[in-house]
């Protein structure tokens, strides 16, 4: 019986030390690091960053000032991974780019795959990007520098050159010999890619097949059914979308002619898409889609300037529209107090409708076949809103100002302004990428231009007539 306990106690210590290796990065050891680095004690900030996972000593990085960065790195720049430059927000990581020794960030790029090293090349200068070429083997300088040449935003940009690819009329015995014998493969890999005698690829095998698989069976026989690839000059965003669609881990690359010069797989894509949709978050808020949290001031407030500036020129063209009923609006002094609601309630109904219209663009839920179909589903929502709380706002008017008349013109106008605002927030995003404007950065100002003269015209313009 003593076997089994000591079997159970070695079990333990195994996860206990692999408990202690995942180490995250938490207040406490931050403020270690930060005390090592203002020390100048290099072997201190080495030994709080070992256990560390690259994700979280990139989050360290980003967390802490410029003047800090600067001070960590002149301490540990010869252990900085290139994991670690890899998870850095772009903006961040030109910062560390430039403070690194050449040297330092060559040893770092040298042993990412081509796809990361890649990433981190576009944001160099060309005489950087030809230092840290010239330190890498010769296979791998010439795989970056193909991919590099591919169009930016592009599969090729995406891809890693590292393929696993066997001819197409291999058995599972000969692949698992094959790989058994190279050293070059890449460390994560899903697939085993099938290709015929032009390096065209035809199909693709799961690991998990093919090692569960007879060695005497045909490849052939173990192809899933997913497969798919992509040219290499096609947008990322569209590789993305295409991973999120069919549930692919991996996706052969070719270029023109059908030959396989990559291959992708689902964290790039998953990077993308996360990269789309946060762009379109800050865009619709009017932010520079690269901005972070760690852009200097000036810059912070020269992104912003713009929408803002846009957002007085559609307030003064709303308030032109309040000017058309000053008398109106100074023989009812009510009508002064209702209008915030009104205004209120449709940008909020405008940026419902937008924000539903805008995802659905971006994932391709909304198209050609189905946009009338949503445009009316929109409107019908908007009508229905309108309805309900134009009646609960002609209730609430008619107890507060004692004004019959007033809570009818509230409940007219709270319909027409729900009813326009969702109407703008859906046809707006759909007509401005038809004309192939981003609609997540130009739909902001026009919706709320429409649900603001909607909103106050209908109120102010009803109230002239049925009140005064």
């Amino acid at each position: 019986m003593a076997e089994p306990e000591h079997g159970a106690r070695q079990e333990a210590g195994v996860l206990e030390a692999e408990e202690q290796s995942r180490e995250g990065l938490d207040s406490e050891r931050i403020q270690a690091i930060l005390d090592a680095v203002e020390a100048g004690d290099a072997p201190a900030v080495i030994a709080e960053l070992e256990p560390l996972h690259a994700a979280d000593i990139a989050d360290f990085i980003e967390q802490i000032s410029s003047q800090q960065r600067r001070a960590f790195l002149a301490l540990s720049a010869d252990q900085l991974d290139g994991d670690v430059l890899s998870e850095l927000e772009e903006g961040v990581r030109e910062e560390v780019i430039e403070a690194l020794p050449r040297e330092a960030l060559a040893e770092a790029v040298r042993e990412l795959d081509t796809d990361d090293v890649v990433d981190i090349l576009e944001d160099l200068e060309d005489i950087d990007q030809a230092y840290i070429l010239e330190t890498m083997e010769s296979d791998d300088r010439a795989a970056v520098e193909s991919s590099l040449a591919w169009p930016e935003h592009s599969a090729g940009r995406l891809m890693q050159s590292e393929t696993v690819a066997v001819p197409q009329d291999w058995t599972v015995g000969a692949a698992i010999d094959f790989m058994r014998t190279e050293d070059w493969l890449p460390d994560q890999f899903y697939h085993v890619i099938l290709v015929d005698e032009r390096h065209r690829p035809s199909g693709y095998v799961t690991l998990g097949r093919l090692l569960s698989a007879r060695r005497a069976m045909a490849l052939s026989e173990l192809v899933e059914e997913s497969f798919l690839s992509v040219e290499a000059t096609e947008e990322e965003e569209e590789v993305a979308h295409l991973f999120n669609k069919y549930h692919l881990i991996s996706m052969p690359v070719v270029d023109q002619s059908g030959r396989l010069v990559g291959v992708i797989t689902i964290d790039d894509a998953m990077a993308v898409l996360d990269d789309e949709h946060e762009e379109d978050m800050l865009r619709m808020a009017g932010v520079n889609e690269e901005s972070s949290l760690s852009d200097r001031i000036i810059d912070t407030a020269k992104g912003r300037f713009l929408w803002l500036f846009i957002n007085l020129i559609t307030a003064i063209f709303a308030s032109l529209v309040i000017a058309q009923f000053e008398d109106e609006i100074s023989a009812l002094v009510a009508l002064a107090v209702l209008m915030p609601i009104v205004a209120s309630m449709g940008g909020n109904a405008g940026t419902q409708s937008m924000t539903v219209a805008v995802r659905a663009l971006a994932t391709r839920e909304l198209t050609g076949q189905n946009t009338r179909r949503v445009i009316w589903r929109e409107l019908v929502v908007g009508m229905i809103n309108g309805s309900a709380f134009g009646l609960i706002m002609a209730v609430v008017a008619g107890f507060w100002f004692g004004l019959p008349m007033l809570a009818v013109v509230i409940a007219l106008s709270m319909f027409a302004t729900l009813a326009s605002a969702a109407l703008s927030g859906i046809v707006l995003p759909v007509m401005l990428d038809k004309m192939k404007v981003d609609p997540a950065l130009a739909s902001g100002p026009f919706v709320t231009t429409v649900t603001d003269v909607v909103g106050f015209f209908a109120f102010l313009g009803l109230a002239s007539v049925m009140l005064l």
